[in-house]
C-alpha cells in the first residue's frame, strides 16, 4: 500500500526599491531605518565594497564607518568593510567568493544579520549568492553603483557566479531585504559604464513598452552627454517595468519563457568570445542589435523599425558589431548553449513591432548569420558617424 502526505505551502517575498542620494550621509536616515531590527538587540552588518568604486571614490569606506559612528542604529558595524574585484572577474575567481564566505564565518554572521554589497552588478550577483547559501540565507542589502544595476540586474531577484566557463552556472534566487539607488554614486562612473547599461532599458522598453523606446529615443543625445536627470528617469522607468514583471509572471523561472532575457542568448557567448573584455550592457546592446536584426530579415517587423532601434543603440554610443561576432561555429553554439541555461526548451524573444515582444522556439542559423554581416555593415557606417544608414 502506497501512503503519501500532501504539502503545499507558499512564501511571500516583498522589499523595497529606493530612490535616494547620499545614502552614506549622517542626514539621510534610510539605511538606519531599515536596518531596525526591533527585537531589542542590535544586529552584525557587514559591507562588500566593489574595488572599481573603491579606487574611484577612496572616501567610501571612510564614510561608511562614519557612518554607524554618527547615527543611533539597530545595527552594529562588526567589520571593516571587505574590498573585492569589481567587473565580471569578481564572479569567475573563486577566491572572491570565498572572501565573503569567510567573512560571514570569522564575524560570526548570523541569519539576523546583514551583508550590504555596493557596487556593479557582478558584485551584487556573487555577494548575493554567497549571502543564500552562507547559514541558508543571511539577509543581504543591494546598493547598486551602475547604471546596468540600478536599472535592471540589481533590482531582481537572481544571484550567481560564472563556472566551467559559463555564465552564471552557479547560482539562487534570493530576494534582497531592501534595494538603494543612490543616484550620487553614479557620477564617477566611466562612460563605457554609464552607456552599457543603457541597452538595458532599450530592452524592456523593446518589448514592454513602446512610450519609453520613444522618450529613450527623444532623451539619446541628453543620455550621451551624461544629464544625470534624463538617466535617473531612464534608471527609474527602466526598474519600474523589470520589478512589475518579476512579481507578474515567473520570478524564479520555472519555465523556459525569459521575456528579459531579450538579446541575451548572444550577449552571454559574447561575453564569453571576448573573455570579458566586452561589458554585460555592451554584451546586450550588440545582442539585441543581433535579434532585431534577424527579426526584420524574417519578416517579423519592419525596415522602419529596425532603423529605429539600431539609431538609437549606436545614438547612445553603443557598439553594434565587434570582430568575435564573425565567429561563425561559437556564435551558434551559443544557442544550445542558451537553451541548457534555461533548463528545456529554446524560447527566445524577438519583436513583432516596437514596445511588443514574441516568443519563438527555433532560430534558422543561416538567418543568424546574414544579420550580423548586416550589422557588421551597419557598425561600419557607425564609425563613419553616419546614423542613418
Amino acid at each position: 500500500m502506497n501512503n503519501k502526505i500532501a504539502q503545499n505551502f507558499t512564501v511571500d517575498f516583498s522589499y523595497p526599491v529606493v530612490f535616494t542620494e547620499n545614502i552614506f550621509s549622517p542626514k539621510n536616515t534610510l539605511l538606519r531605518d531599515l536596518l531596525r531590527s526591533g527585537e531589542g538587540t542590535k544586529a552584525k552588518v557587514v559591507f562588500v565594497v566593489d574595488g572599481g568604486l573603491d579606487e574611484a571614490n577612496p572616501s567610501l569606506c571612510m564614510e561608511i564607518e562614519r557612518y554607524f559612528g554618527a547615527v543611533d542604529c539597530d545595527a552594529q558595524l562588526a567589520f571593516s568593510p571587505l574590498i573585492v574585484q569589481g567587473g565580471e572577474a569578481v564572479k569567475n575567481d573563486l577566491k572572491e567568493f570565498e572572501k565573503v564566505l569567510c567573512l560571514v564565518n570569522e564575524v560570526k554572521i548570523d541569519r539576523q544579520s546583514y551583508i550590504v554589497a555596493v557596487g556593479g552588478g557582478a558584485v551584487l550577483d556573487m555577494v548575493g549568492f554567497a549571502a543564500s547559501i552562507a547559514h541558508r540565507g543571511v539577509k543581504h542589502i543591494r546598493i547598486p553603483t551602475t547604471v546596468l544595476s540600478q536599472n535592471d540586474s540589481g533590482v531582481g531577484v537572481k544571484n550567481g557566479i560564472n563556472y566551467f566557463g559559463k555564465k552564471n552556472f552557479l547560482g539562487a534566487f534570493s530576494p534582497p531585504v531592501a534595494v538603494i539607488n543612490d543616484s550620487k554614486l553614479l557620477e564617477t562612473l566611466e562612460d563605457r559604464d554609464w552607456r552599457s547599461g543603457i541597452s538595458e532599458a532599450i530592452k524592456v522598453a523593446l518589448i514592454k513598452d513602446r512610450h519609453f523606446f520613444e522618450e529613450l529615443k527623444s532623451s539619446s543625445k541628453r543620455l550621451l552627454n551624461r544629464d544625470p536627470g534624463a538617466m535617473q528617469a531612464l534608471i527609474y522607468r527602466c526598474a519600474e517595468l523589470h520589478v512589475q514583471h518579476i512579481a507578474s509572471k515567473d520570478p524564479f523561472e520555472k519555465g523556459s519563457s525569459r521575456p528579459l532575457d531579450f538579446g541575451h542568448w548572444a550577449a552571454h557567448k559574447l561575453e564569453q568570445m571576448t573573455n570579458f573584455s566586452l561589458k554585460h550592457g555592451e554584451a546586450v546592446a550588440i545582442g539585441i542589435a543581433l535579434d532585431v536584426s534577424y527579426a526584420y530579415l524574417k519578416g517579423m517587423i519592419t525596415k522602419e523599425d529596425w532603423l529605429e532601434v539600431i539609431k538609437l543603440i549606436a545614438g547612445v554610443g553603443c557598439k553594434l558589431y565587434v570582430p568575435e561576432l564573425g565567429r561563425d561555429k561559437d556564435l551558434i553554439a551559443g544557442l544550445e548553449e542558451f537553451r541548457e541555461h534555461l533548463g528545456g526548451k529554446l524560447t527566445i524573444m524577438l519583436l513583432e513591432e516596437i514596445g511588443k515582444g514574441r516568443e519563438v522556439n527555433e532560430m534558422d542559423a543561416a538567418a543568424i548569420l546574414k544579420a550580423r554581416d548586416l550589422l557588421k555593415d551597419a557598425e561600419s557606417d557607425r564609425k563613419k558617424q553616419n546614423l542613418c544608414f
